[in-house]
């Protein structure tokens, strides 16, 4: 993870907040932040909504098929996967920008953060 601090980057308190929402409330939130001209072009936000929204697809798809397939843990997949974005959404929170492994190069690749 890469850390940046907060003060001289001009991150503000609402832009955190934000970036803390997309990670625990996504995908709704990363969706809600694309239709909001003044959110979706902050920096911070957007590379902390990038990742949020690409997050919350991976732990849809991915926690379900899981828990699917691991019947006898009783949805613990998507918990367990819903868990680590909210400890992403933290230090986002923070004012750091976080790297998620293989998802930040894929995001950034694409051109969406």
């Amino acid at each position: 993870m890469t850390n940046k601090p907060a003060a001289d980057t001009g991150i503000t308190s609402d832009d955190k907040l934000w970036a803390l929402l997309a990670y625990v409330l996504s995908p709704i939130v990363p969706i809600i932040i694309l239709l909001m001209a003044d959110k979706k072009d902050r920096p911070f936000i957007r590379a902390h909504n990038a990742q949020a929204l690409a997050w919350g697809v991976f732990n849809l798809v991915g926690g379900t098929i899981l828990s699917a397939v691991l019947i006898f843990c009783f949805g613990a997949p998507s918990l367990i996967i819903w868990a680590v974005g909210v400890y992403w959404g933290i230090k986002a929170y923070q004012g750091e920008y976080v790297t998620i492994p293989v998802l930040t190069n894929f995001v950034k690749g694409q051109g969406w953060a």
